[in-house]
């Protein structure tokens, strides 16, 4: 399907000022136009819209049959006949030529010019010969990198542009002969060249190759040409015997055929590929992969056969970013990013549109509604010529690129026009006795004829034509210049012109709600994103206005989507997102129906704005528009109704108009925690604390906290990229600390918020700064040790714990707010926390004078030091600033020295420091020493009573405790006086 329209496309036309009769012409680069009659080209310089002015002109060998230009290189290679011979030649450096008297250098292809003589070169246009053993019948030049793709009657000829160094100086522009493609069983009659992918065609087949590289390493490469062929094809003499079964009665006509990827190869066509290049050339192709191969079969439910049902107009275009090319336009190839490859061509009343790289794609399909004669591909649009008529079909082209550029399109940041979309017709312009069309740049070059010169055919019988008997292509050029001709130049309007006609004109389908609406402006939105890709069109200042036009296409998509019911509604939040819209100037668009609780809203506007107010935008909605919003959800998304006011966006809601809505959830049977957490929100807002404090007993402390994991925007809201408690939080700090730390902890084991978000935030609602840690934090931490959550590191919890509780003795320094645990009760519920060593309670019990904060924080570093999980190496060099002149340090400093296993230092302390403590220590942690710890035992025992006792048992102790008799003898000494 076809929609057409009726737009203006095209702008101001010009006729360009020939003398005779175009018999070809072409166009390309920056401003070039060439034109050829008889035996002479003329070159126009086309520039802005109303400019056409005459170049210059140069003689050819002989009448032009085919003619081609290369931007890449800046050449001009023809198809020359003269005396019924045909001859390959390429004018290079033709800007130069001023007049037809200008010195012309004419030189054969790869002829080694001389330093001396090689100077002239630089201002005089060069002629280069390439002579061929076969007549070349037609010619296409690579465009990205300039190279010369020649076809014969059953090869394809390869000639790669390179540039030949004369001097320091001065490099001329040279072709090499590098490869020859042999074909058999197919003669081309168009072919089509770019970037290593060939495109042949003949009267009614097609078929699309890719030559691919292997780069040399400095040796030869002996080449093995690879032939292609389909051993279920008949033979070349059971071919002939078919013909010869052919007569005036009968005609043998092929069954129509589409091949795709490796099936092309069954195609029957043989392909061999011959080097020609240099040794010493760093790359060569070698191998050639099929990729498409279709065959047509002309209708013949008539009974008479017509010979103009041919395939004609091939062509590949190739779609890439360009950077700055530089002015000798010699590294123009290596400025070019290819993005994607695409293949048209076309029969008299259909057109074809493959996408051929990747994969191979059928895109598009054109119905013609007349019989088409050329036509020309654009990344814009395309180009098609009847008799009388100039049609605009738009593509697909730039829908397709941007989905091979990102996978990801149509998510919820980026969307794009299916590449499946109907095609559209945007004009069909009157013009009389159209022979023939060209396009470069903006500009299409036009040949008209008021008088149609009836064509001679290719072929004698429509029934070899059939049966492909006659392999030969005849190309006659009309003998005598007639009047009436014209060849103009119409200037297409700019993309961004146009677009707003396709705006303007999309209005009247607004109002009915209709899919043209979407189609007409995805044409528009395609049309700008197809002008922004080709960059090297775009003059200073273009780009910023396309890009502010392609968010308008963006924002005016998006209005549809929101406002239609589609089955891609959905895609109203990429298409907003896109538009770089506010939510509020989003809002501002929507024709709100006051005063009407049955309005009916879209899928597209609700999941827009439900989506965007998740994104904790730090847009702040104005009463009004909150109160609509809450409204729209109201009516017809009830359940999103509390997620949609927890929103930071929803900041300025009404929370009396908030409750009687939620109210009336209640009553629809939709009641829930959630409801119940919101309604208390409100009731804060309102500052009702007698109604906050009702709906927040009407719920377990679990459910309340299965709530806040429901909706974490009760709590905490997101404000220019960092997390900001909310009052519901802050009111929960003073009045119930212990949900607030049970919530925050089943947020992050919910993954609904991170460990450093989370440390952020206590910090905040306490109002401390980065270095301090409030009590609350420190409640959260020794949580998530009791929770044991499976994302938390435990050796950096551990140490952020100690750490705090080292500060915070050492500093005498008490916590900001009552402890949620005590030491006890983290032993009792926390594997990580450990029973307490009795000999450390020994140690603490000499010191009456500790306080009960104090004491807490003293037990709970002493209990994770005992358990099983702990890394004491981590916080050696923290136990400086623990003093070990007071218990509590000395009780630390001992406990750490024991974990390192340095006993004998710890003996030595404690029988200095606090000597009934080293009885339960050498039983507790000399377990392995056990005659040590009798010994010391039993010793200490008769300090005060029989002195030989302990005599004879410290004179049995081993050598290695020598000094711990000493120790132990002035010990029980001290202790008899």
């Amino acid at each position: 399907m076809v929609h057409l329209y009726n737009l203006h496309p095209f702008g101001s036309q010009q006729v360009v000022p020939c003398k005779l009769e175009p018999e070809r012409f072409c166009g390309g680069g920056r401003d070039a136009l060439f034109v050829a009659a008889g035996c002479k080209v003329e070159a126009f310089a086309v520039s802005g819209h109303e400019l056409c002015r005459p170049r210059g002109a140069f003689s050819t060998l002989g009448r032009v049959l085919r003619m081609a230009y290369s931007e890449a290189g800046d050449y001009l290679v023809t198809i020359e006949e003269k005396n019924k011979a045909t001859f390959l030649r390429a004018y290079v450096n033709w800007r130069s030529k001023r007049t037809e008297n200008s010195r012309v250098c004419i030189r054969m292809v790869g002829h080694q010019v001389e330093a001396p003589s090689g100077a002239a070169f630089g201002d005089q246009m060069s002629i280069v010969e390439m002579p061929l053993s076969e007549a070349p019948l037609c010619i296409s030049c690579c465009p990205v990198k300039g190279d010369l793709l020649v076809g014969c009657s059953n090869k394809l000829v390869l000639f790669s542009l390179k540039y030949q160094v004369i001097s320091e100086e001065l490099s001329i522009l040279d072709f090499e002969r590098s490869l020859i493609i042999h074909i058999d069983n197919i003669t081309p009659v168009e072919i089509s060249f770019c970037v290593g992918y060939v495109a042949v065609m003949s009267d009614l087949e097609v078929l699309i190759l890719k030559l691919e590289s292997r780069p040399k390493n400095g040796k030869a490469v002996n080449h093995h040409p690879r032939k292609t062929s389909d051993p279920r094809r008949p033979a070349q003499g059971t071919r002939d015997e078919t013909s010869q079964l052919e007569s005036d009665d009968f005609v043998i006509c092929q069954k129509p055929m589409e091949l795709l990827g490796e099936k092309s190869e069954q195609s029957g066509v043989s392909i061999t590929l011959e080097s020609t290049g240099l040794a010493d050339e760093k790359v060569e192709y070698s191998h050639v992969h099929h990729l498409l191969y279709r065959r047509f079969t002309p209708d013949i439910s008539f009974c008479v056969l017509s010979d103009d049902i041919k395939l004609h107009s091939l062509q590949l275009l190739p779609i890439y970013q360009t950077g700055s090319p530089t002015s000798s336009g010699k590294n123009l190839s290596q400025e070019r990013e290819l993005l994607s490859l695409f293949c048209f061509f076309s029969l008299p009343h259909m057109g074809y549109l493959y996408m051929v790289v990747k994969s191979v794609e059928l895109m598009s399909v054109y119905q013609y509604p007349e019989t088409s004669q050329q036509a020309v591909l654009t990344p814009q649009f395309l180009h098609v010529i009847t008799s009388n008529n100039l049609q605009c079909f738009t593509v697909r082209c730039s829908a397709a690129v941007a989905r091979e550029e990102d996978p990801y399109m149509d998510t919820t940041l980026k969307a794009c026009p299916p590449v499946s979309m109907d095609v559209c017709a945007l004009r069909i312009q009157l013009f009389i006795g159209l022979k023939a069309i060209c396009h470069f740049k903006n500009h299409i070059i036009l040949l008209t004829q008021a008088d149609p010169e009836v064509i001679p055919e290719r072929r004698d019988s429509s029934r070899r034509l059939l049966s492909r008997k006659d392999t030969s292509v005849k190309i006659r050029m009309p003998s005598v210049a007639e009047a009436g001709w014209n060849l103009y130049i119409v200037n297409t309007i700019s993309p961004v012109q146009l677009y707003k006609e396709m705006v303007e004109y999309s209005d009247i389908y607004k109002t009915v709600k209709t899919q043209s609406c979407i189609h007409l402006l995805s044409e528009a939105h395609l049309l700008l994103r197809a002008a922004l890709m080709d960059a090297q069109q775009l003059e200073p200042g273009e780009r910023a206005e396309l890009m502010e036009a392609f968010k308008e296409s963006c924002g005016h998509l998006g209005d549809c989507y929101s406002r239609l019911d589609t089955q891609h509604s959905h895609l109203a939040l990429p298409y907003y997102k896109m538009s770089d819209l506010s939510l509020t100037e989003v809002l501002a668009r929507v024709d709100w129906a006051v005063d009407h609780e049955s309005q009916k809203y879209e899928r597209g506007l609700i999941f827009y704005i439900n989506h965007s107010l998740y994104e904790n935008l730090d847009e702040e909605l104005s009463e009004e528009l909150a109160a609509r919003v809450a409204q729209l959800f109201h009516a017809a998304e009830p359940k999103q109704l509390p997620h949609v006011l927890c929103s930071p966006s929803m900041k300025h809601t009404d929370p009396s108009l908030a409750l009687s809505y939620l109210r009336s959830l209640d009553t629809c049977g939709l009641s829930s925690i959630l409801v119940t957490l919101t309604k208390a929100a409100m009731a804060l807002k309102l500052g009702d604390l007698d109604m906050h404090r009702k709906e927040m007993q009407s719920h377990s402390e679990m459910k309340l906290v299965c709530g806040f994991i429901l909706e974490p925007r009760l709590l905490i809201q997101q404000k220019k990229g960092q997390l900001v408690p909310t009052e519901f939080a802050v009111h929960l700090k003073e009045a119930q600390p212990g949900l607030l730390v049970a919530s925050v902890l089943g947020l992050q084991k919910n993954s609904k918020i991170g460990i450093e978000e989370a440390d952020s935030f206590f910090k905040m609602l306490c109002g401390h700064g980065e270095d301090k840690i409030p009590q609350l934090l420190l409640d959260f931490w020794e949580a998530q040790l009791v929770a044991c959550l499976p994302d938390v590191v435990l050796q950096e919890l551990f140490f952020k714990l100690t750490l705090q509780y080292i500060w915070r003795l050492s500093q005498r320094q008490p916590p900001d707010t009552p402890p949620l645990r005590s030491a006890e009760d983290l032993i009792n519920t926390c594997s990580h926390y450990g029973l307490i060593y009795p000999w450390v309670h020994i140690l603490i019990s000499s010191d009456f004078l500790l306080d009960k904060n104090y004491m807490e924080d003293l037990s709970k570093l002493q209990s994770l030091m005992c358990g099983p999980s702990f890394d004491i190496a981590s916080i050696v060099p923290f136990l400086d600033s623990l003093s070990e002149d007071t218990v509590a340090g000395l009780s630390v400093h001992v406990l750490c020295r024991t974990l390192l296993k340095e006993y004998e230092q710890c003996i030595d302390t404690l029988l200095e420091r606090c000597p009934e403590a080293v009885i339960p220590y050498a039983n507790h942690q000399l377990k392995e020493e056990s005659r040590i710890a009798s010994v010391v035992e039993n010793a200490v025992a008769s300090t005060l009573s029989e002195n030989q006792v302990w005599w004879r048992e410290v004179s049995a102790l081993p050598v290695s405790t020598e000094r711990w008799k000493l120790r132990l003898l002035s010990v029980i000494i001290s202790a008899e006086d």
